[in-house]
Order: structure tokens, then sequence, then C-alpha cells
């Protein structure tokens, strides 16, 4: 056999797509039958790949990959998902970066209750108000008669803040950063779309209180720097930073600040929020401070947080035809080793992919040596599930003392002298982590269209596209566009020349005198 037949025969290519059934290798039984022949119980259970191209039925293609991939699953309770282990292990790497991150600035993580009293929503008008719609109501049946409801949190705000104002007394108390990692509900979602919306889901929220406006909008501003941090610089989804319009800010904030992405369909993604609380909730919860001259004080407060959201945009924006692709630094398993398995040196090839697991064990490398399953249908499954690298060894690298490495976002195939693999994986993982964020912003910045009229806003919306327009800045005007096109005001950008209408500039949708240039698009 010719060298280049040999290696093929040693490297088989996986099948370009996940259309068929997954096939595992015939095993002999003691007696001869296969183990998964006809009538016979097979221990592995057969799947199928992901049936429909992205670009073609893009929702239908997410939830095979998030099902197929074993990232969640649907839930028989109307609105909710269940986070499978491999969903949850980039949850928890998300949160592992996170706490970093907080111990840095300074923020303890605490817990606090998941029932709200009724009252504490009261005190806040606009926010009991804004989350109205939201909020599932508890209340036990022999409780006596009048005894207020209990809400499961929407947020955590009210319930927090009852107790800041117990615990904040002087200036010396301040500033005050606790962070909690929770579950929310919003019931008013009813048919779930997995991580992206339901009626359950994890998220952090941060709450500050500081003794002088200034100190809190310098860090309102600093979290919202650190989510951008998260989707750039961990999960490789390039982001833009802006300031909410008034009509979409958070209710009882005076200022919302958020990171927002655009997925492939089209679709705004707001991946983390970050809200200036003013002296509202203080001035409700009764949270007020000795000055350093004496006099009794209002502090000021923020709010910040993300949610498994995030897991969702990285699937949206990374994944292709062949299920997830996994950036590298959130990935929990950077690297498969396949042995390439001839039952002759089967004893030698196994020896030598442990060895090479061993080598790359900083990776969290996945040694896979069952025998069960062809090597061909071991590239599917780790295509599917996203590992960034594979690492291919067989009879002819072992006797020539090298190993094939094979990226997930390109597919090339790369041979590496065996004393070099551990140094190479390294560099490929920081070159597919880039490689993926650049992609993602070439995508980004393709989909962008700046328009001055109605009809072209229009046109560019039912095209998929995000559009940067000027407008006036009055709600029911935004509440028209978004009527008439389904798209919303998603930010407005912090560059000062870039939000400042040019002179004479006129609103896209009425025509009055633009205030604002924003982006505006449909969203998830």
């Amino acid at each position: 056999m010719a060298a280049k037949d040999k290696h093929k025969a040693e490297h088989p290519a996986p099948k370009a797509e996940h259309s068929g059934q997954h096939t595992p290798k015939a095993q002999k039984t003691d007696h001869g039958t296969p183990k998964n022949a006809p009538g016979v119980p097979n221990p592995v259970e057969d799947t199928k790949g992901v049936t429909v191209k992205k670009a073609e039925d893009m929702p239908e293609w997410y939830s095979q990959v998030c099902v197929k991939a074993r990232v969640a699953d649907y839930s028989p309770i109307k609105g909710c998902m269940v986070i499978r282990p491999l969903g949850f292990a980039l949850w928890q790497a998300i949160q592992d970066e996170f706490n970093r991150m907080l111990k840095e600035d300074g923020v303890e993580n605490a817990y606090f209750p998941l029932f709200i009293p009724e009252s504490f929503f009261q005190r806040e008008a606009e926010h009991a108000e804004g989350f109205k719609p939201e909020v599932a109501w508890v209340q036990n049946k022999d409780d006596d008669a009048g005894k207020e409801r209990f809400a499961i949190r929407p947020t955590s705000e009210t319930i927090m803040y009852d107790s800041y104002g117990r615990w904040v007394r002087s200036w010396r108390d301040l500033p005050l950063r606790i962070n909690q990692w929770a579950n929310v509900v919003r019931w008013e979602v009813k048919d779930v779309k997995l991580f992206l919306r339901s009626r359950e889901f994890l998220w952090q929220e941060g709450h500050c209180v500081y003794e002088t406006a200034e100190a809190c909008h310098e860090e309102t501003m600093h979290y919202l720097e650190r989510y951008r941090q998260i989707a750039e610089d961990l999960l490789a989804v390039p982001v833009f930073l802006g300031k909410k319009t008034a009509r979409e800010k958070f209710a009882g904030a005076i200022s919302t600040y958020s990171i927002e992405s655009l997925m492939p369909d089209g679709k705004a993604l707001q991946m983390g929020t970050s809200h200036d609380l003013s002296q509202g909730f203080a001035k409700a919860f009764n949270i007020s401070f000795q000055g350093r001259d004496g006099e009794q004080r209002l502090p000021w407060q923020n709010s910040w947080g993300f949610s498994t959201r995030l897991i969702g945009a990285l699937i949206l924006a990374h994944g292709d035809d062949k299920g997830l692709v996994l950036p590298p630094r959130v990935a929990p398993n950077k690297v498969a080793v396949v042995p390439i398995i001839f039952e002759k040196e089967k004893e030698m090839i196994v020896a030598k992919a442990e060895e090479v697991g061993l080598m790359l064990n900083e990776f969290r490398p996945i040694v896979d040596t069952r025998d069960e399953y062809t090597s061909g249908w071991k590239f599917n499954e780790y295509e599917l599930r996203g590992v960034p690298l594979r690492v291919e060894i067989g009879p002819r690298d072992i006797a020539k003392d090298q190993v094939v490495l094979v990226r997930r976002d390109t597919g090339a195939k790369e041979i590496v002298p065996f004393l070099k693999a551990r140094d190479r994986v390294a560099e490929l993982l920081e070159e597919l982590h880039e490689n993926l964020f650049q992609n993602a912003k070439r995508r980004i910045e393709a989909s962008i269209v700046a328009v001055e009229d109605f009809a072209a806003f229009e046109r560019a919306i039912e095209s998929k596209k995000m559009v940067f327009a000027s407008h006036c800045g009055e709600d029911d005007c935004e509440f028209v566009i978004k009527e008439k096109t389904a798209a919303t005001a998603r930010c407005i950008p912090f560059d000062e020349e870039k939000a400042t209408p040019k002179k004479g500039a006129t609103c896209v949708h009425c025509g009055e005198p633009a205030k604002y240039n924003a982006y505006f698009a449909r969203a998830y």
C-alpha cells in the first residue's frame, strides 16, 4: 500500500455532514454474534447528527444542536429547560472566569431568598410596574387570610435592598459590593428557546452601594467592560457597547447600558446589562448612611447581570452544519485524542494514545480508547460536541513519532512531531479562538446598514440586517417602529461622534429633529 493511501486508511475522513446515523462498529460476542445485530440488545445508544443546515433553518438547526450535542434538553414543565452536563460545564467555566474578576474588584458572593414579599415590590413603583407581567406569585393555602403573597424572584433588587437598609450605617460601610449566582423566573415566557428565553434561567446579579454618584457611575461602566471581556475574550463573541433608550432601560433605573451582539439570523442578542439606579431604591428601602460631615445621606446604587443566554450566543455565533464549535477558552475538554485502532497493533496504539493524553493533560483531553465505535464515528461525535482540537494517532504515526492535529473550526489537518505536539496544541487553540472571533466580527460588520429613510429601514430589517439610524428619542415613535417592523432600539453607541446626528438630521421614522443615532434590529 502506498504511503499516502496507508495514511488515509489510518485517518479516515468523517462524513461531510451529520445527516445519517452514527454506526457503531460491530463487536463480536464470545459466540461470534455481533453485539449490535438485530434482536441483540445494544448497550450503546445510536444518535443522529444534525439533519438541517444552519443557513436554511436556523431555529431547527439550533434546537437540534442543543439537544443532539447534549448541551440542553426540553422539560415537561412548560417554558422551562434542562441544562445537561456539557451545558452546565460551559456555565461553570463562565462562572469561574467571572468569579476571578469579581475577586479582583472586591465583590463578594452571597445568596438571598427565592421569595419576595409583595409589599417589597410596591415600594418602588416603576420597578413594580415594569415586572408586573413577569411575576409568578405563591401563597400557602394554610396562611391566614389577608397575608401577603410572595413573588418568585424575577430579579432581586427588592429583597436584597431590604437587607442593605439594615447593613449600611456609615460612609465606612461603603462601597458595599455583592453578587449572587441564582435562578430567576419570568412567568410570561411560554415557549422555550433553549438558553435564549425560558421561564426559569440561571444568572448572576451584582448589586452595589456607593457614597457618591461619580463612584457609582464609574463602576457601572466598569462592570459593563467586564461583560465585554467575558463575551469577547472568553467566548469569542464580538459585542458593541452602548446606552439603552429611555423606552428600553431597566424598570427603576435612570440609565441602562448593555453589550449587544448580532446573530447569524439577523437577530440581536442582549448579552449583559449594567444599570445606574441612582437613589430611587435607596429612598424606597430606607438605605441611608452618616456622611463624612456627620449628616445623613442617601447612597447611590447600581445593578448588573448576565445569564445562561451567553451559552446560546456562543452556539449561534460559532456553530456550523456539523454541530457545536466551542471556543477553546470555555471548552471543558479542549482536545479529543482518537487512536486509529487496528487489532494487531491495538495494545501499542492505545498505550500511545494514553501517553499523548498525559502529555496534553493541561488541556483536559478526552482519550477515547473505546473499541465499540469506529474512529470515523468518534470523529463525527467530537465534531458534533464542538471539541476544539482532535488528535489522531495510528500505527504509521507511531512509527514516525508524530501525531495528526485537526481543527474543529476549519477542519485543517496538521502533522506534528510527537515532542512538539504540546506546544503546537497550545498555539492552535489560541489561533482557533482568534479565528472564531474575527469571523464573527466580519459577519456582524457586514450586516450593519446605515439608512436615512424609513423605506430603507424596513427593507434592511426584512433582509435580516441591523440598522444604524437617527431617532427623535420619543417613546411613541419607538413603539410605532416596533409595531411596523418588529425591530427595537438596541443601544445608542458610546462614541460621541457616532451617536450624535449630523446637523439637520431628522428621525428615520417620524421626520422630527433627531436627538441621537442608534442601532435597531429584531431581537431574541
